[in-house]
């Protein structure tokens, strides 16, 4: 069951969405409306707007949209009953009791109180005999006991079962272990075992303290040498970092992103409270615009490597795109973080604060990268150089930061300065027209519906997907004209299977005497919410008039009376003629 809807309108009355979005966004007034950077994209022009009149909010840049609820559970990766439940707490407001389904509310909270445990006793085992490997390898890495205490580190032991055995004592279910892949169902069905085994364990937690998900890393040559929690209720690898529950707190807005555990950890016992790692993946957008909302700059502590650097070169724009400061550490001899320090003894933290202090912004570091794949020495390598390096200046989105570095790379080369300018302003028009090309791109895939994952029969059908489209907005914004809506057209006349459910949901809550927008975030899928706000929002500046209705209704039949592609193969000669003198009757 759903919640009251009385319950939800005052849940949304007291969690005004300006306040509740504000300390994700900065958010600015224009007109009646409040404007900022979308929270769920990189963007450098603000297309995340809030709609104060009616409490929605629509990013027109990723077209994400719904309610406060939606907007909640978005942003706090949380379900649709946890969120309330969010929001309830927020206004003080008391939870009605027995009146909605909270399976996997308490599924979720099983998942935690499951992993809280699953850490607990990683811990517990590494300061046994079981776990004499783990800490002597941890030890070895140069971990004190406090450190390892800080991050509560374990280690899972090779026995397949100790850790199913000891949770399901705790009372825990088969069912609630695999759903936190804490545990593996058998191939035969028959019972589960340990997802972990013989690997040193790292909790990961989230910003409220849950811990979610392991990383394990293990002790043979065995691959692989990483495994880390799939996917889960409670954990998406994609949208979380390791130990950002620590550098939140660092006193800084720059943050100091490393390529994996042993990094951030040693880096931290080293004095650099800021450090976070991806986990497992290269790094993502939802994962920068997460680092985003606690940081202005961002370190890129990659390793030397190749590797490190090809994942440098990736992360770079994924970063710059989420509006944030990028500089780049080179760490001299090709080593990793954790070995730098170490190699440097006691003076390793004020080693590495120097190579921080020196490091360069993304800019600097790409340049000079560049130079190692042109001898400098001869024209054609200047030449070569200076035209991919007027590439990367051109990628620059502001005109100030592209002078500073056209200037300095004239004076360092000692070229003409106009003419350096002539061809960033060359690549500029490219860039600019490959943009406007791929924006028209968009708009003619959107018009045709091409491409949509959500509305898939728009392209099938695009005729009667735009008048359906149309009549489900004005049945929204027009209530009270259900029962003529209902009286001309009926469910099954609709082409479009996700604007036939649309349709069958809003009439039915409607003349239920229920607020039709009310439940959509708990009835419909993230995808489809933003679908309908989307709608809402392509229509809010269309006069929809009575006239425009009976255009809507008046192509629904027409669409709906055309006989399908098989249909017209079975056809008579005879049906076939008739069919085609109605279409004609219907031009005139």
């Amino acid at each position: 069951m759903a919640f009251p809807e009385g319950f939800l309108q005052e849940l949304k009355m007291r969690n005004d969405i300006t306040e509740v979005v504000s300390p994700y966004v900065n958010l600015k007034r224009r007109g009646r409306n409040m404007v900022g950077l979308c929270p769920f994209h990189g963007e450098k022009t603000p297309s995340f707007n809030i709609y104060t009149e009616n409490g929605s909010f629509y990013c027109f840049g990723c077209g994400v949209g719904g309610d406060v609820i939606s907007f909640i559970m978005k942003i706090e990766n949380l379900d649709y009953v946890d969120a309330v439940k969010f929001l309830a707490q927020r206004a003080g407001m008391e939870l009605p009791e027995n009146s909605y389904d909270d399976s996997m509310s308490k599924l979720r909270k099983r998942i935690y109180e499951a992993n809280r445990e699953a850490a607990r006793f990683y811990y517990k085992t590494l300061y046994q005999p079981l776990g004499k490997e783990g800490l002597d390898y941890l030890h070895g890495r140069m971990l004190s006991d406090r450190t390892i205490r800080h991050f509560g580190l374990g280690f899972a032991d090779d026995d397949w079962s100790s850790l199913t055995t000891h949770l399901k004592s705790l009372g825990f279910s088969e069912n609630e272990l695999v759903s936190a892949n804490l545990a593996v169902q058998r191939r035969s069905g028959n019972g589960v075992y340990d997802r972990f085994t013989n690997r040193v364990m790292f909790p990961i937690i989230d910003l409220r303290g849950n811990v979610i998900a392991f990383g394990g890393r293990i002790m043979t040559d065995q691959k692989p040498k990483y495994l880390n929690t799939s996917d889960t209720p409670v954990f998406k690898k994609s949208e979380n970092l390791f130990s950002l529950n620590n550098a939140k707190n660092a006193g800084s807005r720059t943050l100091m992103l490393c390529e994996g555990y042993m990094d951030v950890i040693a880096v931290t016992q080293a004095g650099f409270k800021n450090a976070v790692a991806t986990l497992g993946t290269a790094l993502t957008t939802e994962q920068a615009m997460l680092i985003k909302r606690y940081a202005d700059e961002v370190i890129i502590c990659y390793d030397a490597d190749e590797a490190g650097q090809k994942a440098t070169a990736r992360a770079i724009p994924i970063l710059r795109n989420a509006g944030l400061l990028v500089r780049v550490l080179t760490i001299p001899n090709g080593k990793d973080p954790d070995e730098f320090i170490k190699s440097q003894g006691a003076d390793g933290p004020e080693a590495f604060k120097a190579i921080i202090d020196r490091s360069g912004n993304d800019v600097d570091y790409r340049l000079q990268k560049l130079k190692a794949d042109f001898n400098l020495d001869v024209s054609d390598g200047k030449v070569g150089y200076l035209e991919a390096a007027s590439r990367i200046i051109a990628s620059i989105q502001s005109p100030i930061e592209q002078d500073v570095y056209a200037s300095k790379l004239c004076k360092e080369f000692q070229i003409d300065k106009n003419a350096f300018k002539a061809q960033l302003q060359k690549l500029n028009k490219s860039r600019y027209r490959e943009d406007y090309r791929k924006q028209q791109q968009k708009i003619r895939a959107d018009l045709s519906g091409r491409g949509d994952r959500v509305d898939t029969d728009k392209a099938k059908v695009p005729r009667s997907s735009s008048a359906e489209e149309a009549l489900v907005v004005y049945l929204i914004n027009n209530p009270d004209s259900a029962e003529r809506i209902s009286g001309e057209i009926s469910a099954e006349q609709f082409q479009n299977s996700l604007m036939r459910r649309y349709y069958e949901y809003f009439l039915f809550r409607i003349k239920d005497g229920k607020d039709a927008l009310n439940s959509v975030s708990a009835d419909f899928t993230s995808d489809e919410v933003n679908k309908i706000y989307g709608m809402l929002r392509k229509y809010a500046s269309v006069a929809q008039t009575k006239k425009s209705l009976e255009e809507y209704i008046k192509v629904i039949r027409e669409e709906s009376a055309k006989p399908k592609h098989d249909e017209v193969g079975k056809m008579s000669g005879e049906e076939l003629n008739d069919y085609l003198r109605k279409l004609r009757e219907a031009k005139k």
